[in-house]
């Protein structure tokens, strides 16, 4: 055989397997377009800052309503004095028994004078999800390969998610608990478990226990101006069912910078502070 001849069955046979490539090519959406992984640099700060910093419940999710009776006054309006959130217990059938009479007991303390608690005001780790609803200062976050490392700027809190790896066997309680997660397209989805049960999930001060598992679903929308997170409470031992909320997030041209919680802010609040009593070295 010449090696003309060659030559032409062999583009035959390369044509061929093109022409079968390009008829078995699934159409256009038959699958979720691909695109980069969103960039989240800069500074991000919550949206509802000023109206307590909360969280926005999901469209038919259960959630508490503030108590009518004592209305709730943001610290942004002038000439009036702020009140704390003080849930209506009856207003969310979602919670079990065991965690609205803790949450009575509290709302009883507030109104006869104490002060109600944030992660905030007593530096303490707010946990997932108060992570996400953490206002008055921006979140950063720093990308790498197999981690990404987010920070809230207000007292340097900060939350480790792990890339692309499964969770740890026997997750040790802890703050914020072990994040995992990876990216879906222009989506940062994160996965945790392991959260001890000395935080709160709201600003209504709902408890939890240590069995609660959180799922976030972190894009960009709104032209890159706005970090949005979606994200869904599991704890069965608290919550009849699982339910969603969300939070927004602002862009910011703020750079990093250190402010300290504790220092100076000793009598600030009745709660107990994390002061050091004796050296540690």
């Amino acid at each position: 055989m010449s090696k003309f001849h060659v030559t032409m069955q062999m583009t035959a046979g390369a044509l061929a397997v093109l022409a079968f490539a390009v008829l078995a090519r699934p159409s256009f959406g038959q699958f979720a377009e691909i695109t980069s992984p969103p960039d989240f640099s800069g500074g991000w700060i919550n949206e509802n800052t000023f109206n307590g910093g909360g969280q926005v419940a999901m469209p038919g999710q259960p959630y508490f309503k503030q108590d009518g009776r004592y209305p709730h006054v943001a610290n942004n309006r002038p000439g009036e004095q702020p009140t704390y959130w003080l849930a209506d217990l009856g207003s969310n059938p979602n919670v079990k028994q065991w965690a609205k009479d803790v949450m009575k007991k509290d709302n009883e303390e507030v109104l006869k004078g104490k002060i109600a608690y944030t992660a905030r005001s007593s530096c303490d780790p707010a946990g997932v999800p108060g992570f996400d609803q953490f206002g008055f200062q921006p979140m950063f976050f720093l990308q790498e390969k197999d981690k990404v490392t987010m920070i809230y700027g207000g007292d340097q809190q900060v939350r480790h998610v792990y890339l692309n790896v499964p969770h740890s066997q026997n997750v040790k309680p802890s703050w914020y608990g072990e994040s995992v997660g990876h990216y879906e397209g222009d989506t940062l989805v994160l996965d945790t478990v392991g959260l001890n049960d000395k935080t709160l999930v709201d600003e209504f001060r709902t408890p939890h226990t240590d069995k609660m598992h959180v799922t976030e679903r972190w894009r960009i929308i709104e032209g890159n101006s706005i970090l949005e997170v979606t994200y869904t409470v599991d704890d069965p031992d608290t919550f009849e069912k699982p339910w969603s909320a969300k939070q927004r997030f602002r862009r910011v041209p703020t750079p990093y910078a250190e402010e300290v919680c504790i220092e100076g802010n000793l009598v600030l609040h009745q709660w107990q502070l994390h002061i050091a009593d004796k050296p540690d070295f």
